[in-house]
């Protein structure tokens, strides 16, 4: 798969793009393609452990899990900042947290309530294009705990 960064012109971060196949065998790419991306990031690991989340949710509860189906993840960062989202194909229902008891030791529906304990921010809307929705998420950090500027390439 190829991956192309691109520059949108609203937006002062450079993004980097991929689309996975929605199987679950391509949840560990997309870990993979956000590592890659934030490996000089304090949050790279967090952001892996949440983009896996969301690949999770979108090819389980959207039609990206659906024979030819597929999931996009899109990765934006800036000094001591990234936003990670997760487009799938739409499902019956929006995401919510489901804020389960800690004590609860059923094995589904904690990804977004990790989310929401791990993120700075994190929603979800409607894809522009009406074929789905966008999940995503914020980290933030301090300059100064950031190993090296994020390694989102720009060019």
């Amino acid at each position: 798969m190829e991956e192309r960064p691109v520059l949108p012109p609203d937006a002062d971060a450079p993004f980097s793009r991929r689309r996975f196949p929605g199987l679950p065998s391509q949840i560990k790419h997309a870990r993979r393609f956000v590592e890659r991306l934030l490996a000089t990031s304090p949050e790279a690991a967090t952001a892996t452990l949440l983009t896996s989340e969301l690949a999770t949710n979108a090819i389980t509860h959207s039609a990206s899990g659906r024979p030819g189906g597929k999931f996009e993840v899109t990765v934006r960062a800036a000094s001591g900042w990234t936003r990670v989202e997760v487009r799938d194909l739409g499902g019956s229902e929006l995401p919510q947290a489901q804020h389960k008891d800690p004590y609860d030791t059923s094995e589904h529906g904690r990804g977004l309530d990790l989310v929401e304990a791990l993120a700075t921010k994190w929603g979800t809307e409607p894809r522009a294009d009406g074929l789905g929705l966008l999940v995503w998420f914020e980290l933030t950090w301090d300059e100064g705990a950031s190993l090296d500027s994020p390694g989102v390439r720009s060019g």
